[in-house]
């Protein structure tokens, strides 16, 4: 068994998930077990740089709607804009009704159908409007938005990554995770995240503890939904599903957010 460091899997968290300058030495599934499992860590690095730009806004005297779309456009610039191009992507696979060897050829095609740009403009939209509302209420609760919806995003990559799930194409980001992280350890990482992600909520009040732990396993519970659609449909996942199951886990855990407030 390919074993590596945790600074190993950082590194690969990181220079796969993130456009921050870091150097990656090692690609083997050593190193992919690692970095999924470190994915979250990679979102908290996002949901700050997300949530800093937000707030910096609104002390600068910017409305809440415009510190909302500055923290929607962080976590895209700093991922290329991957993880929306992969729920287009599949968004369009699913919507083609075609066979998965069909379908997989249109999710590698360039142009964007209109599935993909329908689901792009209701899930930046869904984003935003969550966030200017939390901005809106509260900006320490906006910020926490920001950052759990980023970590929540990566959780589910982490869990996608799980042994058992298969990859649709013998090439690709897809294949190089696919059924990395033992199910055990993906697991612990999901518990470990909803754990903290209400111990952060709970800084405002117990309820909102449990309403933030609620909104991560609501976000992954959806994510597991779609990837198991996924798996039907493609045959297995590729890095656009990924980066499609990474969208929808953000904007899972915002909307959630936005309720009960």
């Amino acid at each position: 068994m390919l074993t590596s460091s945790p600074l190993d899997g950082l590194r690969f968290a990181f220079g796969t998930l993130t456009v921050l300058p870091v150097r990656v030495h090692r690609w083997d599934r050593g190193a992919a077990r690692g970095g999924m499992l470190c994915a979250p860590v990679a979102g908290l690095a996002v949901g700050g740089c997300a949530a800093g730009l937000g707030l910096g806004l609104l002390l600068l005297g910017a409305g809440p709607l415009l510190a909302a779309v500055a923290s929607v456009a962080v976590p895209a610039a700093l991922t290329r804009g991957l993880h929306l191009d992969g729920l287009a992507d599949t968004a369009d696979g699913l919507g083609s009704g075609k066979p998965a060897e069909d379908a997989l050829r249109i999710m590698k095609q360039s142009d964007i159908g209109p599935f993909g740009v329908l689901t792009l403009v209701l899930v930046l939209l869904a984003q935003a409007a969550v966030l200017a509302q939390l901005y809106d209420a509260s900006w320490a609760r906006g910020a926490l938005a920001a950052v759990v919806s980023a970590v929540a995003a990566r959780l589910a990559l982490t869990l996608a990554a799980r042994a058992g799930v298969p990859a649709a194409r013998p090439e690709g980001l897809g294949a190089a995770v696919a059924g990395v992280v033992p199910k055990g350890a993906a697991l612990g990482v999901a518990a470990a995240v909803a754990a903290a992600a209400g111990a952060a909520g709970a800084a405002f009040g117990g309820y909102d503890g449990g309403r933030t732990a609620l909104a991560v396993a609501v976000a992954v519970a959806v994510a597991e939904l779609l990837l198991r659609r996924c798996t039907r449909r493609f045959g297995g996942v590729t890095g656009d599903v990924f980066g499609a199951l990474a969208e929808t886990a953000a904007t899972t855990a915002l909307v959630v957010l936005a309720f009960g407030g």
